[in-house]
C-alpha cells in the first residue's frame, strides 16, 4: 500500500495551510482555530516548509514571543520533507520515525496535493492489520 490509497478519497480544497509571509500570530490562530497540530507553508503554491506546534514553542521559549509578528518563513521547519502518491506507507512511518516529525506534504510535480500526518499512517496500518486477522480467522475457520 501507498500513500495514494490514504489521500484517494480527499480534496486539495481541505488542506489547510498559510502562505510564507503570514504573521505567526495569525498561523497560531489558524492552527488553533482548526485544531490541528501543524500546516504546510506555501509561496506562489509551492511547500517552502511546516509550521507545527513545536516550531511556535521553540520560538516562544527562545524569545518569549518577541517572533509572534515575524512571517512563518523566518520560524518555521525548512526545507519540509515531502512525499510523494507512490511512496509506501511503512517508507513514509520510517521516515517519520526516523527524522522525528509527524506530517508530511503530500507532492505531485510539484504541487501540495495532500497534508497527512503519522494518526493517517497508523490507522490505515491498523486497518490492514485488522484486515488481514479477519481474513486469517476466516480461513482457520473454513480449514
Amino acid at each position: 500500500m501507498n500513500v495514494a490509497t490514504i489521500i484517494a478519497d480527499r480534496s486539495t480544497d481541505a488542506i489547510i495551510s498559510c502562505n510564507a509571509d503570514t504573521p505567526l500570530v495569525e498561523a497560531i490562530r489558524i492552527l488553533g482555530k482548526q485544531r490541528i497540530g501543524a500546516m504546510p507553508v506555501l509561496r506562489e503554491g509551492r511547500v517552502v516548509g511546516i509550521i507545527s506546534e513545536r516550531d511556535v514553542v521553540y520560538c516562544i521559549a527562545d524569545d518569549a514571543g518577541a517572533c509572534l509578528n515575524q512571517p512563518v518563513e523566518k520560524l518555521m521547519t525548512s526545507p519540509a520533507i515531502t512525499v510523494a502518491p507512490s511512496t509506501s506507507i511503512d517508507e513514509a512511518l520510517a521516515l517519520m520515525t526516523r527524522r522525528r516529525f509527524r506530517h508530511f506534504p503530500v507532492v505531485e510535480e510539484g504541487r501540495l496535493i495532500a497534508f497527512i500526518s503519522i494518526g493517517d499512517l497508523v490507522k490505515h496500518k491498523m486497518d490492514e492489520i485488522e484486515h488481514e486477522a479477519a481474513a486469517l480467522r476466516d480461513y482457520i475457520q473454513t480449514v
